[in-house]
């Protein structure tokens, strides 16, 4: 996930948290050769690389791509930033190496197929499926450049430092006069002067300003044109060749332009995610993985996000996040009780449901048929009121489950809480 610093740069008004625990899928996240890609495209200047996912296609590349260069950078590709420190469950240390040519194919090796466990996979890590084969560029300067959104200026923040390819939160808590910040107007849009005003901040040493100043401004149209959440470039880099370089970027793109990005969209990588919240997607229930006892279903964000509170003031800790919405069929209601009792950590269940566009005979009748499908294990505690809830108590009776009833939210809580305990 992005860095914390990010979001107290942008007056604290987006949290983009750099902690590992798993976070709602509003913000698509690509890999680092797929943004490489996208910037190309655009006209950024990137690192000649190819990602590559078994041996075959690692000697491909060096004999296409590669034939006279004498050391390649090999890294491994997973959503999650500190890959350099990172270590694999199987005793290699770091997930990006510079090596020697002949070195390639063996260092890939022991990276293909293994589990990278950085400060932001959490100690579960992460599996490599590809490793990203890219130039060994001759540096002179690294620098740090993002742009992210600011609900205090209403639109884009661009965020530039001239020291980069480090730890941008420790530099800005122990430098903060080395930030700059330059909030672009939206309507209209990013101005010579607004990205003059970044490459003072970049303070570039042989790079040609001119040259530099429209490099911002492609990135900043990239920005734009593709929805995107963020783009960090750390770090943005001066060659020997005096050109400004895009040599590690980080994307992340609005979920609510999926239906015109679709291209973009496409670059999805389930297999980084968490595969309770690739279910939830794809039978349109929010859901968000967290770290507690007790799982949660509830209809309307709101009334979540309270019954995860009422929760943690009765001594309990929520599982997750998931809202089934106003309109959730049965089928759906099945689904939700999968991915609750997928997760070996929940000890109880709590059902709330204030049935209004959503009706409490369809949540009955959904919880009747799961527990036909799915084994439960663990106590139920249901809490319904509102639309249909006779019908829905009267299903539930009628079904012989044995259930924890409750009538109010407090009450719920308080018996999730004791049937997760016992």
């Amino acid at each position: 996930m992005v860095r914390e610093l990010l979001g107290k740069l942008a007056t604290r008004s987006l949290s983009f948290a750099g902690k590992w625990q798993q976070q709602q899928l509003r913000r698509l996240n690509i890999h680092e050769y797929q943004g490489a890609e996208l910037m190309g495209k655009h006209g950024i200047n990137v690192p000649k690389g190819m990602a590559v996912g078994s041996i075959d296609e690692v000697r491909k590349a060096m004999h296409e791509m590669f034939p006279s260069q004498s050391e390649v950078v090999v890294k491994s590709q997973i959503l999650a930033g500190g890959r350099g420190l990172g270590t694999f469950k199987s005793g290699l240390q770091g997930g990006v190496h510079i090596v020697k040519s002949d070195q390639v194919e063996g260092i890939a090796g022991k990276m293909l197929g293994q589990i990278l466990v950085t400060k932001q996979t959490g100690p579960q890590g992460k599996i490599v499926s590809k490793v990203y084969l890219a130039e060994k560029l001759s540096l002179v300067n690294e620098m740090y450049f993002a742009i992210t959104l600011d609900r205090a200026s209403a639109g884009p923040l661009i965020i530039a430092c001239k020291k980069g390819g480090t730890s941008i939160e420790d530099l800005a808590e122990k430098h903060p006069e080395l930030i700059v910040k330059v909030p672009i107007d939206i309507f209209t849009g990013i101005t010579d002067e607004d990205a003059a005003k970044v490459v003072d901040g970049l303070t570039p040493k042989v790079a040609d300003r001119n040259s530099s100043i429209e490099q911002v401004k492609k990135l900043y149209e990239l920005f734009c044109k593709c929805d995107c959440t963020l783009l960090e470039i750390n770090p943005i880099a001066e060659t020997s060749a005096n050109q400004l370089v895009a040599a590690d970027a980080k994307f992340n793109f609005d979920d609510n332009a999926a239906f015109r990005q679709k291209e973009i969209f496409t670059l999805r990588d389930p297999t980084q995610e968490d595969p309770r919240e690739v279910a939830a997607a794809e039978a349109d229930l929010n859901y968000i993985g967290l770290d507690g006892e007790i799982g949660c279903m509830v209809n309307g964000a709101g009334l979540a996000m309270a019954t995860m509170d009422i929760i943690k003031l009765h001594g309990g800790t929520p599982a997750n996040f998931l809202d089934v919405g106003g309109n959730a069929s049965e089928s759906q209601v099945v689904e939700a009780f999968k991915i609750l009792t997928s997760d070996e950590k929940v000890k109880a269940i709590l059902v709330n449901i204030f049935g209004g566009i959503m009706k409490c005979d369809v949540i009955a009748s959904g919880i009747v048929n799961a527990a036909k499908q799915v084994q439960l294990k663990v106590p139920v505690v249901v809490r319904l009121e509102g639309t249909n809830v006779d019908q829905g108590k009267r299903i539930l009776k009628e079904s012989g489950m044995t259930l924890i009833t409750a009538e109010d939210l407090d009450d719920a809580a308080e018996k999730a809480v004791k049937a997760s305990a016992s």
